[in-house]
């Protein structure tokens, strides 16, 4: 089965901003929060969208 436009993870600064079925990555730093995204992005084959200062979502178009 082929997964496709589906939300793979979250990584936020903001732990209460994020809920959902998809795996959530809670982070400390602005810093850590692009290693987790680079590395999550490379791992889950998806593409890393930073939708604020505080949150990005890896993707699978």
């Amino acid at each position: 089965m082929k997964m496709e436009k589906a939300i793979l993870a979250s990584i936020t600064l903001k732990s209460d901003k994020v809920s959902g079925s998809a795996a959530v990555f809670h982070c400390d730093t602005k810093e850590e929060m692009e290693a987790v995204a680079a590395n999550l992005e490379a791992i889950l084959d998806g593409i890393a969208h930073r939708l604020s200062d505080s949150l990005y979502i890896i993707v699978k178009h």
